[in-house]
């Protein structure tokens, strides 16, 4: 971000900002965390995302630098996923993220609660 408050294109910062507000990359990502896993372990774990949407996201983190897919030469073919040093490192804002969320979530959705009810009497 420059100095003058500017959110260029390129800059940096959004970079984070896009990895972080992707809906299922800081899921995949934390769902990673502990080891490499086959993809369809990968989608019982996370539950409520297609085989698609997942595919999707392990080839957008893989191409980010995120995740490593590994293939192996077996009958039938066997693939896992595992995160990289970088993938490991964005472990600290997700935890941040999910410190805040446990903090602070609940007045979230009490906002939330009061805004569809004042929008429900309208």
């Amino acid at each position: 971000m420059g100095s003058n408050g500017d959110y260029l294109a390129d800059c940096r910062a959004r970079v984070g900002f896009d990895l972080l507000t992707n809906r299922w990359n800081s899921v995949v990502v934390f769902a990673l965390a502990d080891g490499p896993m086959r993809p369809g372990r990968l989608r019982g774990a996370i539950g409520g995302i297609s085989a698609k949407v997942l595919n999707e996201t392990l080839r957008r983190l893989e191409y980010d630098g995120l995740v490593a897919r590994r293939a192996y030469a077996e009958a039938p073919p066997r693939v896992e996923y595992e995160l990289t040093d970088l993938g490991q490192s964005f472990m600290v804002p997700i935890r941040a993220m999910g410190a805040w969320s446990a903090e602070h979530g609940h007045r979230v959705l009490e906002a939330q609660d009061r805004a569809d009810e004042a929008s429900a009497r309208a």
